[in-house]
């Protein structure tokens, strides 16, 4: 669905369900059956007996699809409930990643100058190589990957974003 002259914009949704097989399925197909895109995606098991699940997504598009993708998201049956974190309000977002870097002498100095200053951590180490993890969002592990493409890049890894309210409210 096209709307023209609609703003693109970047939403945090997230969706508790029933722990079931085939609803990642489910949730997957109902953006990919409306040409809807999915920038990230995270799924974790949130209670004790494994019968819930949390589900982030993060698309983008005009105010008017977001809210219909919430809207057929709520309609899904094991679906308890939907969040679009960034309507709601002030949330944190955080994200993982793994980046591997080559380099010897002074791009590999650097390299861990950089690493540094991004409060980075040495995960794995080589003579030839480093597997740096960051934690942040996903702006700050964007900015760290492009200057690490300039020291030796070799392969990155991210987990996708997890988000959540912040204060003493649910979600």
């Amino acid at each position: 669905m096209k709307i023209k002259n609609a703003q693109s914009e970047r939403h945090v949704l997230t969706i508790t369900v029933d722990n079931e097989p085939g609803i990642l399925a489910k949730i997957t197909g109902l953006f990919t059956a409306r040409g809807y895109n999915i920038d990230s995606l995270t799924v974790a098991d949130i209670s004790d007996d494994h019968a819930i699940s949390r589900i982030t997504v993060v698309t983008s598009g005009p105010p008017e699809v977001i809210d219909q993708i919430e809207a057929q998201l709520e309609r899904l049956v094991p679906v308890h409930k939907v969040t679009d974190l960034t309507a709601a309000g002030p949330h944190v977002e955080r994200e993982l990643a793994l980046i591997k870097v080559a380099g010897t002498g002074d791009k590999r100095v650097e390299a861990l100058r950089v690493a540094e200053i991004f409060r980075a951590n040495v995960v794995d180490t080589t003579i030839e190589s480093f597997v740096f993890e960051l934690t942040g969002p996903p702006d700050k592990i964007n900015s760290f990957i492009a200057l690490m493409r300039e020291l030796g890049l070799v392969s990155v890894g991210r987990s996708g974003v997890v988000g959540m309210m912040r204060g003493s409210g649910g979600t």
